[in-house]
């Protein structure tokens, strides 16, 4: 009986030593606003949310969002829902980007969008469920289920990869035995 009691005590002591412990712990985040400004939260959860960096080249990389919530194991990852975004290239024309999910990194901008997501530049449109931008490596990676249209061509393809420096485009299929199907709007047939 009385080693039920001893091993009772010792279950709510450790209980409640738990309890405090663990509920105590205030979770405090940092949210890099610019390049001079940081600012902490008490929560991992943020509603309305907007990120403007610049780089030295004069590239501009706006990112909008109606919730983030900050990773707490890497308080530099902001994982983001109902996401909109506007590349501005000093050497070229504007690029909006849209999707329901995103990964944010505000160290390097590097950002994943995914599920639905929506590419517009100039009269192209390109829709997929996966894009990785990365300012680092110059590039747009776009995936799954990718589908590129323009006022003359609707273009199939499993990925398409552009460079966002030299704008040089790759546009390929996983299987070797697929190919990317491109369908001129403009074919009638009678050519």
């Amino acid at each position: 009986m009385v080693k039920k009691i001893v091993v009772i005590i010792l279950l709510i002591t450790l209980s409640i030593f738990i309890y405090f412990k663990f509920s105590s712990q205030k979770k405090t985040s940092k949210i890099k606003i610019n390049d001079d400004e940081t600012v902490s939260y008490n929560s991992n959860i943020l509603k309305n949310i907007q990120y403007i960096s610049k780089d030295e080249k004069g590239n501009e990389y706006i990112i909008k969002a109606e919730k983030g919530e900050i990773d707490l194991n890497n308080n530099n990852i902001i994982f983001l829902e109902n996401v909109s975004s506007k590349i501005k290239l000093s050497n070229s024309n504007e690029i909006n980007i849209v999707s329901d999910y995103g990964k944010y990194n505000t160290n390097n901008y590097d950002t994943i969008f995914s599920k639905n997501v929506i590419i517009v530049y100039l009269n192209n449109k390109i829709t997929g469920e996966y894009l990785d931008f990365s300012f680092f490596r110059n590039t747009m990676i776009i995936s799954r289920n990718v589908i590129f249209t323009n006022l003359e061509n609707i273009l199939k393809a499993d990925v398409i990869e552009v460079d966002i420096k030299t704008k040089d485009i790759k546009i390929f299929m996983y299987d070797q035995n697929k190919k990317v199907n491109i369908k001129n709007n403009n074919y009638n047939g009678n050519n």
